[in-house]
């Protein structure tokens, strides 16, 4: 086990999840932030937020961290409030081959694919959904649906 691995296990222990932030250097990506261990700390699913800055997104898992280790639970599909000032948000899921490429410190922990992930679903500004017909390309692009349903399709 190297360093890396270790400090994840360390927020995992204190914290009840490690969260991970990665930036395409070349900018060809989103940037998008997960959570490792929640899985096995609060029973949860583990979480991805993707197209948000690393300081927000990091901010998103966390709270959505500290509210499953409270208990609560959430619904795909289902909007919540709390988490975006003046907008809701929904969580989808999220296909088991997104979780082997977006979520690699996630697939560490778990030994594989095999457990559950959602991926928290922003709207943009003008309350617009990525599955929106009136959602333009830039928005799709900049949020990809990580449950490997169609372009349009709500989760």
């Amino acid at each position: 086990m190297n360093d890396y691995e270790r400090n994840i296990l360390a927020h995992i222990d204190e914290y009840g999840c490690s969260v991970t932030s990665v930036f395409d250097p070349d900018g060809e990506g989103p940037p998008f932030s997960y959570s490792i261990g929640i899985v096995r700390s609060a029973g949860a699913p583990e979480l991805i937020v993707v197209g948000l800055g690393s300081k927000i997104s990091h901010w998103l898992v966390n709270e959505y961290n500290r509210r499953v280790q409270a208990g609560d639970r959430f619904s795909q599909g289902v909007p919540y409030s709390g988490f975006l000032e003046g907008f809701a948000v929904q969580f989808g899921p999220v296909d088991r081959h997104h979780r082997k490429e977006y979520m690699r410190s996630a697939h560490w922990l778990h030994g594989g694919t095999d457990f559950e992930a959602l991926q928290l679903i922003w709207p943009s500004t003008s309350g617009v959904w990525p599955w929106d017909p009136e959602a333009d390309d830039a928005f799709r692009r900049s949020q990809p649906l990580l449950a490997g349903v169609a372009s349009g399709d709500a989760p």
